[in-house]
């Protein structure tokens, strides 16, 4: 059976080129709008406004509020700017003329005595408007004409939320109409597959601010989802050697003062509180417990490599203005495993997370690429030698599988370096994955070691990995993903019955009796009211296969089979109908 084709759309198409670059075209086009802007609003303090992914935006401090409806009124005045055209023209100033001309523009002076002494100071000028800006720019506003604005929101200057908020404009610009038009498209595509806005019209999730913002409550129908998926990936994990443990939420500060998350990882973690007059933490992360539970007792190198895995939910501070759904929240769980093993079965764990990791992202439909991240620059622990002996460990792991890396200077985490994988999605976005990192420095500092085959005490090496990261990210991705429209092996319901009639209401409850037996999730819509209005109802919900019943298939033992995407497959006997449904189920298919 073929592919959803509206669940997975194709990636965004490559732009037309124009006479500059697309990024120049934008950062024009942020100049645009702000002259346009302070055209319209006299007293408008201007911030910065550079290009950006897909559009710019540009900050304002401005008179008053803006709403959704000033946008075509900046867009009307910004196509009058264009049309009447006017160069780009650089100038140079001294810090002293620049502080003159950027009078009663408080953001721009703060940038102003922001730059080295003896580097140039330049202002860009179109028509009658001017702004410091270091460019480059098109060479005339008339070039300016595929563009759209898309929303008006908060933002606090330099991102600090102890300074001034300002208004953001966002906007978007392409060298062609077509181009232009397909990227609204895109972007109303995005907007219809919200997983906040999905979430409320399936009944997925919600948030409380009367328990606390970013703590997700999963509903009913998304919780299937998730524990389908838990079980899933529990009968791999089983396949794969590993062995689950349960930690605990919260334990002793000494025990976060000893794996360096204290000195390291203070700002995302949650204050102390007191039992027994010693402080304690809400976890941030799963790593210390599983330490604790490898240094329980002795251990041998026969017993290695010890994979340890748990679902652990932890907690970590997010600033409010960066909440998101469950793409960005304060309490989330991980799909969390650590992997103690001797130096010369490192490359091997590194191969096998690196194969678990494709057969994840297959399963889902996501492509991804692989970034090699080194040592930060700040903020880290252990010797030199560790670092690069963790760091050819993860390339020739990676060599094995015949996975390419991409390199991301400094962007390891504090105790050692990491493979970190960018998913692409079906709307062709990227997204945060999963991660497997390498770390000589927890086992030196928790003093773990094993018998080696040869006698005596060596040090093991810890593993850290995390293949569907957060679920609630993952999951939250996943539904913006699919739309809401779940593969059948994971769909809340994945069999709706729908008798035309009470006289067949008998054979629908038999057929749902034997899916639930062999554990299907069925829904039944009665045989009362209009047939078209049910079968609509179950599209609304997305659910993957309807089985019409009418006084036919009761006679022929069969079901009149539907499909979510609205296709009629017409009659098929009941025992080959159970058949498709079991497949599917066991194959994980993304198709129906």
């Amino acid at each position: 059976m073929a592919a959803e084709k509206s669940s997975v759309l194709a990636p965004p198409h490559k732009p037309a080129e124009g006479p500059f670059p697309l990024e120049t075209l934008r950062h024009s086009m942020a100049h645009l709008m702000a002259s346009a802007v302070g055209h319209l609003f006299p007293g408008t303090k201007y911030a910065i406004g550079p290009p950006i992914e897909d559009g710019f935006y540009y900050d304002f401090e401005l008179p008053r509020p803006l709403t959704e409806e000033d946008l075509p009124k900046i867009e009307e005045e910004m196509r009058r700017i264009a049309k009447e055209g006017g160069k780009f023209v650089c100038t140079e100033a001294s810090k002293e003329q620049a502080r003159a001309r950027l009078k009663g523009q408080p953001y721009k002076l703060e940038i102003v005595e922001e730059i080295p002494a003896g580097a140039p100071i330049t202002f860009y000028s179109h028509g009658s408007w001017t702004d410091l800006c270091e460019g480059p720019h098109v060479d005339d506003a008339s070039r300016l004409v595929h563009f759209k604005l898309l929303s008006v929101a908060g933002a606090y200057w330099r991102g600090d939320e102890k300074k001034p908020q300002l208004q953001r404009i966002y906007g978007t610009a392409w060298w062609s109409k077509e181009d232009l038009d397909a990227h609204l498209a895109r972007l109303a595509e995005i907007e219809k597959r919200d997983h906040r806005r999905l979430g409320r019209e399936l009944d997925l999730f919600t948030t409380h601010l009367e328990a606390g913002p970013g703590l997700v409550f999963w509903h009913p129908n998304l919780a299937i989802v998730r524990r389908s998926i838990e079980e899933w990936w529990g009968g791999e994990l089983a396949r794969h050697g590993y062995l689950p443990v349960y930690t605990p939420h919260i334990a002793s500060e000494e025990l976060f003062k000893r794996s360096g998350h204290l000195e390291n990882y203070a700002d995302l973690m949650y204050a102390p509180m007191a039992i027994d007059e010693r402080p304690y933490r809400v976890k941030p992360m799963n790593c210390p417990g599983h330490i604790l539970v490898y240094a329980s007792r002795g251990r041998s190198y026969r017993e290695l490599p010890l994979r340890l895995s748990e679902m652990g939910t932890v907690y970590r501070y997010e600033r409010s203005g960066v909440l998101h759904g469950m793409l960005r929240v304060r309490g989330f769980t991980q799909d969390d495993s650590h992997i103690f093993c001797t130096p010369g079965q490192l490359e091997g764990e590194i191969a096998g997370v690196l194969e678990l990791v494709d057969l994840v992202m297959k399963t889902f439909g996501y492509s991804f690429t692989a970034f090699l991240a080194t040592r930060p620059k700040e903020k880290s622990i252990g010797a030199p030698e560790s670092w690069e002996h963790a760091i050819a460990a993860l390339r020739a792991g990676a060599c094995r599988t015949g996975l390419p890396l991409e390199m991301d200077e400094g962007g390891g985490a504090f105790y050692g370096p990491k493979i970190d994988f960018k998913l692409r999605d079906a709307l062709g976005r990227e997204w945060q994955g999963s991660t497997v990192q390498v770390d000589f420095n927890l086992p030196e500092r928790f003093d773990l070691e094993y018998t080696a085959a040869e006698g005596g005490r060596k040090r093991p090496v810890m593993v850290h990995r995390a293949i569907f990261g957060s679920l609630e990210r993952f999951v939250g991705g996943l539904v913006e993903h699919f739309g809401g429209r779940f593969p059948f092996w994971c769909a809340p319901v994945q069999v709706g019955l729908l008798p035309i009639t009470d006289a067949q209401v008998p054979y629908a409850g038999e057929i749902a009796s034997r899916m639930l037996g062999d554990l299907f999730r069925v829904k039944s819509f009665d045989g009362a009211g209009n047939l078209n209005k049910r079968i609509r109802e179950a599209q609304l919900e997305k659910i993957p296969y309807m089985a019409v019943i009418g006084k036919r298939e009761v006679e022929a033992k069969s079901v009149s089979l539907r499909l979510r995407t609205g296709e009629d497959r017409g009659a098929v006997p009941l025992e080959a109908f159970l058949a498709l449904c079991r497949e599917k189920r066991a194959s994980r298919s993304l198709d129906l």
